[in-house]
Order: C-alpha cells, then structure tokens, then sequence
C-alpha cells in the first residue's frame, strides 16, 4: 500500500462540529437585518462559498453589517463547539510526530477560520492553509495549491479528508485519493457513498487507526 505523506483536511463538521455554530451565527446575524427568519435548509443552500457568500446570497442589501455582525456571533457562540472532535488533536500530534506533512482547506473565510484555530488552539499543526472566497466555491483550487506547496511528494501521498460531497468533486478534480469523514451529525454518509470516496470512515477512532498504518 502506498504510504501517506500528507494530509489536507476540511475544518467544518471533519475537525470540530462547527457547522451547528455557523447556522446560529447567520440566524443571529442575518435574520435581524432582514427581518424575517430562516430555515436550516436555506442557510445550507448557501454553502461553498464563505460565508461572505452566504451573506451576499441572503442579505445582500446590508453585506458589511451581515458580515461584521456574523463574525462577532461565530466568535460569541463559540463555546457551542469549544474544541475539536475527541481524538483529532491527537491524530495531529501522531502526523506531525511521524514527519508527515498536515495542511488545510476550507470553504470557511479567513476570519472565522482564525477565530476557530484559536479557539481550538490546533492552528500551529498546520503548514498551510487555504480559507474560502465569497464569489464561489475554491476547493479544488485551494487543494491545488496545496499540490503545488509539497511539490515533493505524489499526488497518490496525499489524502484529502472531507465530510461533503463536494470534498470527495474536488479531490477527484486534482486527482488525489479521499476520505470522506461521516462522523460528525451534520454529515450524510449516503451521499457520500454515492460519490465512492476511497475510503468513509464514521468514527475518528477507525480512522486514526486506519491512517496510522497508513503513515
């Protein structure tokens, strides 16, 4: 088997259970300007863009108050996730204590995505990190530029991990192997079969020990 020489991970619902943190952070901010509520499902429609693109989607006629107001609730409302999934911070130290190379990608702008480094204090294991942009969604793009900083190792040396759909569309479109991360309760494990990742994992605890022996 292949050894792995670096992993890409996704930050929301695969590190930590922050996407129940998003959506009460855009009810809390955007409901108030447009008066008028909104449903779990509309907010998620939005997602792929940051959440830049969400504001712009949803209140677009009050963008600068959505988005300053949306990052004081993400920071406010954090204690709704005040850490990690159980497990990953470990995983992290074994990668690093192993040489193997750790980066992220995520939908996430960049200031939510500080704001949660924080919080979880896991910020200084990752050697890059690529965040979202409000006009679309950069996955691909973002895992690209990852490719192109560890230029060093193969393309089938690096996984991405991801609990979306569109993780297993973009990890496909820059050719590298993925692992769909169904154990967050905001991820649908069969779509995530649909798409045939190459490997899903449901706990963290098959997973380490899967990529432990991957490593």
């Amino acid at each position: 088997m292949t050894k792995i020489k670096a992993v890409i991970f996704d930050l929301d619902g695969t590190l930590a259970n922050t996407l129940p943190l998003c959506i009460s952070g855009f009810r809390k901010s955007i409901e108030p300007l447009i008066n008028r509520s909104l449903s779990d499902e509309e907010i998620i429609a939005t997602f792929g863009p940051s959440e830049e693109g969400t504001i712009m989607a949803l209140a677009p006629e009050h963008y600068e108050k959505g988005v300053s107001s949306y990052l004081k609730f993400y920071k406010e409302l954090h204690a709704m996730c005040p850490a990690p999934f159980e497990g990953i911070e470990d995983l992290l130290i074994t990668l690093k204590d192993k040489s193997v190379k750790i980066a992220m990608v995520t939908g996430k702008g960049r200031h939510s995505t500080d704001i949660s480094l924080e919080q979880f204090g896991i910020g200084k294991y990752f050697e890059a990190i690529e965040t979202g942009i409000s006009t679309g969604p950069r996955k691909a793009e973002g895992i690209q530029n990852i490719l192109d900083l560890f230029e060093d190792i193969r393309k089938e040396e690096i996984i991405y991990v991801g609990d979306a759909p569109s993780d297993i569309i973009a990890s496909r479109k820059v050719g590298i192997p993925v692992v769909a991360a169904a154990w967050a309760e905001t991820a649908e494990p069969k779509k995530l079969k649909e798409l045939y990742p190459d490997m899903l994992f449901d706990n963290i605890s098959d997973f380490s020990h899967w990529l432990t022996l991957s490593i």
